[in-house]
C-alpha cells in the first residue's frame, strides 16, 4: 500500500509480530481488503497459522493458500454467491453458514450472529492448535499498524471487519479467555485504508465540486452523516480554518475511534465533534445546521428516512448535498477486450459492495430531492478513477469471476494497457444538491 505507507502491509505486519515476540498466529479477517491477509499468506506462509475469512470472494490466490482456512457467510444476497465460489477455491476449507443472513459490508455480524460464531471458529481453532503465548495487556502502534491485545493462549490476530460497527467486539471476552487476542487497526487496514485510498484518488475531486457547489460560509454549521475514516471531514476542516463548526455523526463507534485519530495526527481534530448516531435518526434538534451532507451512506440503510432526517436538521436556507454510488451506470475498466467481456467486468453492481433493501444508489436520488421539497436544485452523475491500489483490488475481483476463455482474453489485454499506462478503473457516482425552502 502507499500513500500512508510506502511498504508492503505484510512487511508491517510481520513488524508487529516481531515486535509481539509471536512467531505464528491464527488470523481472522473481513470480506472487502483481501490485502489485509493476502500478502501475510502468501509472502510469509509460516506466520500464518490458519486463516478465517468472513464473506470472502473468490481470488485466485485462495488455490494456492498452504494454512487450514474457515470460511463464514451468510446464505443471502449476492456476497453468498461470492462465498460459494471462494469455498470452491479451498475444496479442504472448513465452513460455517449463516442461515438467513445476508453479509452485507456494514452488518454488523458478531452482533447479529456471535452466539453461533464464537463457537465455530472456536472449534476450528482448537483443531489447528499452536503453542500458546504469554503476553501482558497492551495497546499501542508499530508501523502504522494499531493493536490491542488481551488474554493468553494461543495468538489470535482480528483484523477489521470491513464497515461492521462492533467489529469483533461482542467476542472479545470470549476469545480472550481462550486465545491472546489481538485486535488491529490504523488507517493500513480493513474499510478504513478503502475510505482512506478514496481520498487520495479522483474522489477527492468529487467532493469539492460538491463542496465548492454548497457555497460553505464562515460561521456556518456543517454536519456529514457518515463520515468514515473523516476524508472529507478533514477536507472541510482544512477548507473553513475553523471558521465553522463541523459535526460528524456515524452509527459506527470503529469508524468513529478512527476518524478521531486521523484527524488528531492532522492537527484537525480540535475543529471537529464526532458524535455516535443513526442516519435515520439524527440526534440534533430540527433546523439546527446549516450544511447536511452525506457521501456514499444512503446505499446503507433507509434513503427515504436518510434524507428526510438531513431536511429536517437543515435550516431553512441551508443546503443538502448527498452523493450515491451508482448501481444503474456501468463501471468502466480500461482494457481492450470484446464488447461481451467489457460488459461483463463493468457491469452495474458487479464491483460494488452491495445495497440494502431500501438503499438508494441510482438516479432516483434526484427525484427523491424534488420529491422532498427541496429547491435551487443542481444534480450531476459524475466518473471517479479508483487509485492503483483499489484498481489493483478490484481488478481481482473482476478476473475472479471470468471463466478459462474469458481470462485468458483479458490477462493480456490487462498487461497491454498497464505496459502503455492506460489502465484504469472508473466509479459512476450520481450527485443531488438543494436548498430547504423558507417557512
Amino acid at each position: 500500500m502507499t500513500g500512508a505507507s510506502e511498504r508492503a502491509i505484510e512487511d508491517c505486519l510481520v513488524d508487529l509480530f516481531q515486535h509481539l515476540g509471536i512467531d505464528r498466529a491464527h488470523i481472522a479477517a473481513g470480506q472487502q481488503v483481501a490485502s489485509d491477509w493476502l500478502g501475510l499468506a502468501t509472502r510469509y506462509p509460516e506466520r500464518v497459522a490458519s486463516l478465517s475469512l468472513v464473506s470472502p470472494r473468490p481470488l485466485p490466490e485462495l488455490r494456492t493458500l498452504e494454512c487450514p482456512v474457515f470460511v463464514l457467510a451468510g446464505d443471502k444476497g449476492a456476497n453468498a454467491d461470492a462465498s460459494v465460489k471462494a469455498l470452491a477455491q479451498v475444496q479442504s476449507a472448513a465452513s460455517h453458514i449463516l442461515c438467513g443472513y445476508e453479509c452485507l459490508p456494514w452488518a454488523d455480524i458478531i452482533a447479529d450472529r456471535g452466539a453461533e460464531i464464537g463457537p465455530a471458529m472456536s472449534a476450528f481453532l482448537d483443531a489447528n492448535s499452536i503453542p500458546p503465548v504469554s503476553l501482558r495487556k497492551a495497546e499501542g502502534e508499530i508501523s502504522g499498524i494499531t493493536y490491542r491485545v488481551r488474554g493468553s493462549g494461543p495468538p489470535l490476530v482480528l483484523m477489521p471487519l470491513d464497515l461492521t460497527p462492533s467489529q469483533w467486539e461482542p467476542l472479545i471476552g470470549q476469545f480472550s479467555a481462550r486465545y491472546c487476542t489481538i485486535c488491529l487497526g490504523g488507517p493500513l487496514l480493513g474499510a478504513v485504508s478503502l475510505l482512506e485510498g478514496r481520498g487520495r484518488s479522483g474522489y477527492l475531486d468529487l467532493v469539492r465540486t460538491v463542496l465548492n457547489l454548497m457555497d460553505i460560509r464562515p460561521g456556518e454549521v456543517i454536519l456529514e452523516v457518515g463520515g468514515g475514516s473523516g476524508v472529507v471531514l478533514r477536507e472541510i476542516a482544512r477548507r473553513t480554518a475553523g471558521a465553522n463548526q463541523i459535526i460528524d455523526i456515524d452509527i459506527n463507534p470503529y469508524l468513529l475511534r478512527e476518524a478521531a485519530a486521523l484527524a488528531r495526527r492532522e492537527h484537525l481534530a480540535e475543529h471537529i465533534k464526532f458524535q455516535e448516531g443513526s442516519a435515520e435518526a439524527l440526534p440534533l434538534a430540527a433546523d439546527s445546521v446549516d450544511v447536511a451532507l452525506s457521501f456514499t451512506v444512503m446505499e446503507e440503510g433507509n434513503a427515504d428516512r436518510m434524507l428526510a432526517e438531513l431536511v429536517r436538521v437543515t435550516r431553512p436556507g441551508g443546503r443538502i448535498g448527498v452523493v450515491v454510488r451508482s448501481q444503474d451506470v456501468p463501471w468502466w475498466t480500461n482494457v481492450s477486450v470484446s464488447e461481451r467481456l467489457r460488459a461483463k467486468a463493468n457491469r452495474p453492481g458487479y464491483l460494488g459492495s452491495g445495497v440494502a433493501k431500501e438503499g438508494c444508489a441510482d438516479a432516483s436520488v434526484y427525484s427523491r430531492f424534488a420529491n422532498a421539497g427541496l429547491i435551487q436544485l443542481r444534480f450531476f452523475p459524475q466518473l471517479v478513477v479508483r487509485e492503483p491500489e483499489q484498481a489493483a483490488r478490484l481488478e481481482m475481483g473482476i478476473v475472479a469471476g471470468l471463466d478459462a476463455e474469458e481470462t485468458a482474453e483479458w490477462q493480456p489485454a490487462s498487461t497491454a494497457a498497464k505496459a502503455e499506462a492506460t489502465f484504469f478503473i472508473a466509479q459512476p457516482h450520481h450527485c443531488a444538491i438543494g436548498t430547504k425552502p423558507a417557512s
